[in-house]
């Protein structure tokens, strides 16, 4: 069923990710993809990723053909409302504006859809180009992303903020955007996923990246990141808790650094699975501050040293679909 947006009159929202989960997508690995000369390597992370989350949801498991894995960005952003019915949205994936080879990706929705694969009324939005990475949502109207990705050349032009932030509060039935204009890590091909940056927790929380040594080529952009954090205040006028993670000591592959992150941890019922690096000390400390987030929730870490080498983590690799 393809949804009439204009005559609906349910109250949807975008949920937060911590809110019940029936699901997670994975698009798994396969000799078709950039992963073809470590596919042995990806497939070991992956199938550990598949078993935590199984341990506590459904798991849903897309071969191919696809272009690449990225289900985070190429996966349905689903609304909720209040009497358990959910709108899939299909919005446009093009590779992050057209870097990377994205159709077999972009396809994958309509026929997971057609398939009876996943429950809910199917919304067209392929005319917007808009990655699940790009945006975090609260669960109470207030939806964050960054210029950075949203404003970058190949997405949605000639549309202006504006008109990109109108859109985005129809379609995700959002009260406001709040714009991250700073953050952007070395090596990242998103143009600044706020998943790598910035993630909204329960109890107003925003845990965030940071960077302690000044000498990094990221310090300069990341505080003042930090410092427009803490400018922001909920729809309740107050400010939010601010959580600092650290940084990883820089990881260098085919040398070029990449963009590893502690931020782009997921979500799932009960646990919140974390990437590591195989530097123990930050490990811990990222664990520890997650746990601080989410302290009603087990933090499972996930080594994502073979993930980060196609420049993303856990977060991108995934996309959750809430209980409906």
């Amino acid at each position: 069923m393809i949804m009439d947006v204009k005559a609906d009159t349910k109250k949807w929202r975008l949920p937060a990710e911590w809110e019940p989960q029936w699901g997670v997508q994975l698009t798994w690995p396969h000799a078709g993809t950039d992963w073809a000369p470590m596919l042995e390597e990806i497939t070991a992370t992956y199938k550990e990723m598949a078993c935590e989350i199984e341990k506590r949801e459904e798991l849903l498991i897309v071969g191919e053909p696809s272009n690449d894995t990225w289900a985070r960005d190429h996966g349905f952003i689903t609304l909720v409302d209040d009497e358990g019915h959910a709108r899939l949205l299909d919005f446009c994936f093009n590779g992050w504006g057209e870097k990377f080879a994205a159709e077999l990706d972009n396809a994958i929705n309509r026929r997971l859809y057609d398939e009876g694969k996943l429950k809910g009324e199917y919304v067209d939005c392929l005319d917007f180009v808009l990655e699940g990475g790009s945006i975090e949502s609260d669960g109470k109207g207030t939806v964050f992303t960054t210029t950075g990705c949203l404003l970058a050349p190949h997405r949605n032009q000639p549309l202006s903020k504006e008109q990109i932030e109108e859109r985005l509060k129809r379609e995700l039935h959002a009260k406001r955007i709040l714009w991250i204009d700073y953050g952007n890590l070395t090596g990242d091909d998103t143009d600044g996923h706020i998943d790598t940056l910035v993630r909204i927790c329960p109890e107003d929380t925003l845990l965030y990246m940071g960077c302690d040594d000044p000498d990094d080529e990221q310090y300069e952009d990341l505080r003042l990141m930090e410092e427009q954090l803490k400018t922001f205040r909920t729809l309740e006028g107050k400010p939010y808790r601010l959580m600092k993670l650290p940084m990883p000591r820089p990881i260098i592959f085919d040398g070029e650094r990449l963009p590893a992150t502690y931020a782009n941890f997921l979500v799932v019922n009960g646990a919140v699975l974390c990437p590591t690096y195989a530097q123990p000390d930050l490990d811990a400390e990222a664990l520890r501050v997650t746990g601080q987030a989410f302290p009603d929730r087990e933090i499972v870490g996930i080594d994502c040293r073979s993930i980060i080498k196609q420049h993303g983590s856990l977060h991108c690799c995934t996309m959750q679909y809430p209980k409906i």
